[in-house]
């Protein structure tokens, strides 16, 4: 069965992980946001009873 043989794919599974984790983690580690994150505010929102049209 050529799926059990691991020459044709194996090397290439490896590389392919290699190469996300050594070049995808510095792209996502540079990228900077264009907005500073501001702090929310701990005060609840006011809510009102939902009125169902059929009660």
């Amino acid at each position: 069965m050529p799926q059990l043989d691991p020459a044709p794919w194996l090397m290439m599974l490896t590389l392919s992980w290699v190469t996300y984790i050594t070049l995808i983690p510095n792209k996502v580690v540079k990228h900077k946001f264009p907005n500073n994150p501001s702090p929310q505010s701990t005060e609840k929102p006011q809510t009102r009873p939902w009125t169902w049209p059929w009660s």
